[in-house]
Protein backbone atom coordinates (compact mmCIF):
# COMPACT_ATOMS: atom_id res chain seq x y z
CA UNK A 1 0.00 0.00 0.00
CA UNK A 2 1.65 3.52 -0.94
CA UNK A 3 2.21 5.58 1.88
CA UNK A 4 0.26 8.88 1.78
CA UNK A 5 2.06 11.73 2.32
CA UNK A 6 0.31 15.63 3.76
CA UNK A 7 2.49 17.54 1.75
CA UNK A 8 1.41 20.73 3.70
CA UNK A 9 2.98 19.27 6.83
CA UNK A 10 5.77 18.17 4.81
CA UNK A 11 6.25 21.88 3.97
CA UNK A 12 5.78 22.85 7.49
CA UNK A 13 8.54 20.85 8.35
CA UNK A 14 10.91 21.85 5.83
CA UNK A 15 10.03 25.26 6.73
CA UNK A 16 10.59 24.70 10.82
CA UNK A 17 13.87 22.75 10.22
CA UNK A 18 14.67 26.75 8.15
CA UNK A 19 13.69 27.69 11.22
CA UNK A 20 16.19 25.22 13.28
CA UNK A 21 18.95 25.86 11.00
CA UNK A 22 18.79 29.74 11.38
CA UNK A 23 18.79 29.62 14.93
CA UNK A 24 21.98 27.45 14.70
CA UNK A 25 23.90 28.54 12.15
CA UNK A 26 22.49 31.95 11.29
CA UNK A 27 21.27 33.10 7.82
CA UNK A 28 24.55 31.95 6.43
CA UNK A 29 23.93 28.61 7.94
CA UNK A 30 21.01 28.46 5.93
CA UNK A 31 21.42 26.59 2.77
CA UNK A 32 19.42 24.11 1.09
CA UNK A 33 21.84 21.40 1.90
CA UNK A 34 22.02 21.98 5.86
CA UNK A 35 18.15 23.12 5.73
CA UNK A 36 17.10 19.64 3.97
CA UNK A 37 19.41 17.29 6.67
CA UNK A 38 17.95 19.18 9.39
CA UNK A 39 14.62 17.85 7.52
CA UNK A 40 15.64 14.65 7.56
CA UNK A 41 15.13 14.91 3.11
CA UNK A 42 16.97 14.86 0.33
CA UNK A 43 18.05 17.85 -1.51
CA UNK A 44 15.74 16.40 -4.45
CA UNK A 45 12.79 16.42 -2.31
CA UNK A 46 12.94 19.56 -0.64
CA UNK A 47 13.06 20.85 -4.31
CA UNK A 48 10.06 18.58 -4.35
CA UNK A 49 8.23 21.38 -2.26
CA UNK A 50 10.25 24.45 -2.83
CA UNK A 51 11.70 25.46 -6.28
CA UNK A 52 15.21 27.60 -4.41
CA UNK A 53 15.62 29.24 -1.04
CA UNK A 54 13.79 32.28 -1.87
CA UNK A 55 10.51 30.47 -2.02
CA UNK A 56 11.57 28.53 0.99
CA UNK A 57 12.22 31.55 2.73
CA UNK A 58 8.67 33.18 1.89
CA UNK A 59 6.99 30.36 3.20
CA UNK A 60 9.21 30.34 6.55
CA UNK A 61 8.32 33.80 7.20
CA UNK A 62 4.71 34.03 6.30
CA UNK A 63 4.63 30.54 8.46
CA UNK A 64 5.84 32.44 11.63
CA UNK A 65 3.07 34.87 10.54
CA UNK A 66 0.40 32.46 10.13
CA UNK A 67 1.61 30.94 13.56
CA UNK A 68 1.01 33.88 16.05
CA UNK A 69 -2.31 34.92 14.11
CA UNK A 70 -3.80 31.48 14.96
CA UNK A 71 -2.66 31.75 18.57
CA UNK A 72 -4.12 35.38 18.68
CA UNK A 73 -7.61 34.38 16.82
CA UNK A 74 -8.59 31.72 19.82
CA UNK A 75 -7.60 34.48 22.16
CA UNK A 76 -9.90 36.76 20.49
CA UNK A 77 -12.19 33.91 21.00
CA UNK A 78 -12.50 33.87 24.47
CA UNK A 79 -14.89 36.43 26.63
CA UNK A 80 -11.83 38.14 28.15
CA UNK A 81 -12.41 41.96 29.05
CA UNK A 82 -10.98 44.68 26.70
CA UNK A 83 -7.54 45.27 28.71
CA UNK A 84 -6.87 41.85 29.35
CA UNK A 85 -7.33 40.28 26.06
CA UNK A 86 -5.22 43.12 24.36
CA UNK A 87 -2.69 41.88 27.45
CA UNK A 88 -2.64 38.24 26.36
CA UNK A 89 -2.90 39.23 22.48
CA UNK A 90 0.49 41.14 23.35
CA UNK A 91 2.07 38.57 24.94
CA UNK A 92 1.87 35.99 21.95
CA UNK A 93 4.31 38.02 19.85
CA UNK A 94 7.02 38.69 22.64
CA UNK A 95 9.57 36.13 23.12
CA UNK A 96 8.31 34.94 26.54
CA UNK A 97 8.36 30.97 26.17
CA UNK A 98 10.63 28.53 23.36
CA UNK A 99 7.66 28.60 20.74
CA UNK A 100 8.06 32.84 20.85
CA UNK A 101 11.42 33.35 21.04
CA UNK A 102 12.29 31.26 18.08
CA UNK A 103 9.89 33.02 16.43
CA UNK A 104 10.71 36.30 17.14
CA UNK A 105 14.41 35.75 16.85
CA UNK A 106 13.99 33.85 13.46
CA UNK A 107 11.32 36.81 12.21
CA UNK A 108 14.01 39.18 13.07
CA UNK A 109 16.96 37.04 11.22
CA UNK A 110 14.83 36.95 8.14
CA UNK A 111 13.95 41.06 7.96
CA UNK A 112 17.02 41.60 8.61
CA UNK A 113 18.51 39.22 6.23
CA UNK A 114 15.79 40.27 3.13
CA UNK A 115 16.45 43.89 4.35
CA UNK A 116 19.40 44.06 1.46
CA UNK A 117 17.41 42.21 -0.95
CA UNK A 118 14.41 44.16 -1.72
CA UNK A 119 15.09 43.90 -5.17
CA UNK A 120 14.70 40.11 -4.91
CA UNK A 121 11.68 40.36 -2.88
CA UNK A 122 9.16 41.86 -0.47
CA UNK A 123 9.41 41.74 2.98
CA UNK A 124 6.86 40.33 4.44
CA UNK A 125 4.63 43.19 6.71
CA UNK A 126 4.72 41.80 10.31
CA UNK A 127 1.12 43.37 10.16
CA UNK A 128 1.49 44.46 13.74
CA UNK A 129 1.38 48.04 13.45
CA UNK A 130 -2.09 47.80 11.97
CA UNK A 131 -3.18 45.24 15.08
CA UNK A 132 -1.76 47.77 17.53
CA UNK A 133 -4.01 50.34 16.14
CA UNK A 134 -7.11 48.33 16.28
CA UNK A 135 -6.98 47.39 19.85
CA UNK A 136 -6.46 50.70 21.06
CA UNK A 137 -9.31 52.01 19.09
CA UNK A 138 -11.08 48.88 20.50
CA UNK A 139 -10.19 49.81 24.14
CA UNK A 140 -11.13 53.26 23.55
CA UNK A 141 -14.70 52.86 22.49
CA UNK A 142 -14.97 50.41 25.00
CA UNK A 143 -14.18 53.21 27.26
CA UNK A 144 -11.05 51.81 29.31
CA UNK A 145 -8.71 53.99 27.80
CA UNK A 146 -7.56 57.24 29.27
CA UNK A 147 -9.05 60.37 27.99
CA UNK A 148 -7.23 63.11 25.40
CA UNK A 149 -5.07 60.23 24.48
CA UNK A 150 -3.30 60.39 20.80
CA UNK A 151 -3.88 57.28 19.45
CA UNK A 152 -1.97 57.28 16.78
CA UNK A 153 1.27 58.63 18.73
CA UNK A 154 -0.04 55.55 20.92
CA UNK A 155 -0.26 53.24 18.72
CA UNK A 156 3.73 53.84 17.31
CA UNK A 157 4.40 53.94 21.44
CA UNK A 158 3.29 50.27 21.67
CA UNK A 159 4.83 48.98 18.57
CA UNK A 160 8.28 50.56 19.69
CA UNK A 161 8.13 49.21 23.17
CA UNK A 162 6.85 45.45 22.01
CA UNK A 163 9.34 45.29 18.79
CA UNK A 164 12.07 47.18 21.51
CA UNK A 165 11.25 44.51 24.28
CA UNK A 166 11.40 41.68 21.84
CA UNK A 167 14.53 42.47 20.96
CA UNK A 168 16.30 43.16 24.67
CA UNK A 169 14.38 39.94 25.50
CA UNK A 170 16.42 38.01 22.79
CA UNK A 171 19.91 39.90 23.41
CA UNK A 172 19.86 39.87 27.03
CA UNK A 173 17.34 36.97 28.40
CA UNK A 174 18.54 36.83 32.05
CA UNK A 175 18.03 40.43 32.61
CA UNK A 176 14.93 40.63 30.44
CA UNK A 177 12.67 37.40 31.15
CA UNK A 178 9.79 36.57 30.81
CA UNK A 179 8.43 37.90 34.16
CA UNK A 180 9.96 41.09 33.01
CA UNK A 181 8.34 41.18 29.51
CA UNK A 182 5.10 40.36 31.06
CA UNK A 183 5.43 43.40 33.88
CA UNK A 184 6.58 45.64 31.49
CA UNK A 185 3.20 44.85 29.03
CA UNK A 186 1.24 45.37 32.02
CA UNK A 187 2.82 48.56 33.68
CA UNK A 188 2.56 49.93 30.01
CA UNK A 189 -1.36 48.84 29.97
CA UNK A 190 -2.07 50.10 33.07
CA UNK A 191 -0.93 53.84 32.24
CA UNK A 192 -2.76 54.25 29.53
CA UNK A 193 -6.14 52.67 30.79
CA UNK A 194 -8.32 53.99 33.67
CA UNK A 195 -8.59 52.50 36.77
Amino acid sequence: MPKIVDHEERRKRIAEAMWQVILDKGMEGATVRNIAEEAGLSLGALRHYFQNQDELLVYAMTLVKDNATARIQEILKRDLPPKEMVIATLLEVVPINKETRMEMEVWFAFVAFVKHRKDSFEVLDDGLYEAFEKMLNYMNMAGVLRDNLDLILETERLYALIDGIAIHALLDPERVDRDRVVNVIHYHMDSICVE
